[in-house]
């Protein structure tokens, strides 16, 4: 049997910019990505702590050490500039595999999105 499992998570970071005419997916600074095992097209969960929204989309890598967190194309209407957001990526793993697997979670600071 395979499950799927938080494979890695950024808790807590900021939105920093929101581009409604970028053709979709979200641009995170790549610092983080390192830090949290993430990879560029990844699909990701985005959850806003602000409103409650949860979207899908995919990872576009940002420059690294900017602290950007952009929310591209449609997904750019789902949140605001200053909400606060968690990205979450899962995996599919065999079900012993997953008692054991620890998932990668960085906690950025939110008002910077850098790394403590």
């Amino acid at each position: 049997m395979f499950i799927e499992v938080c494979k890695s998570k950024i808790h807590r970071v900021t939105v920093t910019g929101a581009d409604l005419q970028y053709v979709g997916s979200i641009t995170i600074d790549e610092e983080l990505m390192i830090a949290a095992n993430l990879i560029e097209n990844e699909k990701v969960q985005v959850i806003n702590v602000n409103n409650g929204e949860r979207l899908e989309t995919y990872i576009i890598r940002g420059e690294r050490g900017t602290g950007e967190i952009v929310l591209n194309g449609p997904a750019a209407r789902k949140v605001a500039i200053g909400d606060v957001i968690i990205i979450v990526s899962y995996a599919t793993m065999d079900f012993e595999e997953a008692k054991t697997f620890k998932p990668r979670i960085i906690f950025p600071d939110s008002e910077t999105n850098r790394l403590v």
